[in-house]
């Protein structure tokens, strides 16, 4: 009898995002600091008898997500997933994927990286391969910066290009409004506006460092000092390609959102409540304010990639 498998993996705020110059190989080195948060994306992994590997997509119930930007062929992060964990192990089934995303697309949560995690964790179980979590993670961070990290969830340190994971202490909950925009940013179009500011002298790019007043905060469970901390060197060129977002930001900020940036390379704009409630009355001004297409509240810290079934 066949056997499918779900797995579950969640998306991401990036609490902290300091980036370097770029090197000569063209990636820039990072310090950043990850958060998972309970948005998730959800892959079905059934093996097939040829070695296909065919996408599904759908949206999770409640999810405002754009789904005529998600490819179904090769180019997916998922199915290069499934291709890469298949010729490490010299696997020679193929698999249908059914994902059922949960997390903005193209919105700077990671979304495609979670839709990685979960289908190299799922792929692992239909084809039973045994494989340990150090496998995985050597696997993950050849398909991309955010999915070792996707796969382990929680707080984490990232150094490199921001695959280098490192568990970070965290205590209590932390509470996020996410507004999202229907026209996602092109992370590479990002890193070019953030190159092109440092080489016209518009902005620095020092030799980036994880921040002591995130990880104070973090550990104490402080929210105000967290919401204080925030930071995304990033967020300067995401604001030059998509100046819109000015008005989210403020439109949080007048609802005294702690702290208040643009998440990853954008364009989802983060901001953090001091509770459950607070998240629920800065959503309701973000949505009476019309400046973002989605708005939803979400928590963190949340697991990584877990079996589901």
């Amino acid at each position: 009898m066949t056997r499918s498998v779900t797995v579950r993996a969640p998306g991401k705020v990036n609490l902290q995002l300091s980036v370097g110059p770029v090197q000569v190989d063209g990636y820039h080195p990072l310090a950043t600091v990850f958060q998972a948060v309970d948005l998730y994306e959800t892959v079905t992994a059934t093996p097939r008898e040829d070695d296909a590997i065919v996408l599904t997509v759908g949206a999770a119930r409640g999810a405002d997500v754009d789904l005529t930007a998600v490819p179904l062929d090769a180019t997916n992060i998922a199915a290069r997933a499934a291709l890469a964990l298949r010729e490490a192990f010299g696997v020679s089934e193929g698999v249908d994927l059914d994902i059922v995303k949960g997390v903005p697309v193209a919105g700077g949560m990671a979304g495609g990286s979670a839709d990685a995690a979960a289908t190299l964790l799922a792929c692992a179980e239909v084809w039973d391969l045994g494989v340990s979590r150090a496998q995985l993670d050597e696997i993950a961070a050849g398909l991309g910066a955010d999915v070792p990290f996707v796969l382990h969830g929680h707080t984490a340190v990232g150094l490199g290009r921001g695959d280098d994971i490192t568990p970070a202490m965290s205590r209590g909950r932390f509470h996020w409004v996410l507004a999202t925009q229907a026209q996602g940013l092109s992370t590479a179009e990002v890193y070019r506006e953030f190159d092109r500011m440092v080489a016209d002298g518009e902005r620095e790019a020092a030799t980036p460092a994880i921040s002591d007043a995130i990880m104070v905060a973090l550990v104490a469970g402080n929210a105000e000092a967290l919401g204080d901390a925030l930071v995304n060197d990033l967020q300067p060129a995401a604001l030059s390609l998509a100046p819109h977002l000015q008005s989210v930001m403020d439109a949080a900020l007048e609802a005294d959102a702690l702290g208040v940036m643009v998440s990853g390379s954008g364009p989802t704009v983060a901001a953090l409540a001091r509770s459950r409630q607070h998240a629920l009355a800065i959503a309701a001004h973000l949505t009476v304010s019309d400046t973002a297409d989605a708005v939803v509240a979400a928590s963190g810290p949340a697991p990584g990639a877990v079996l589901v079934t």
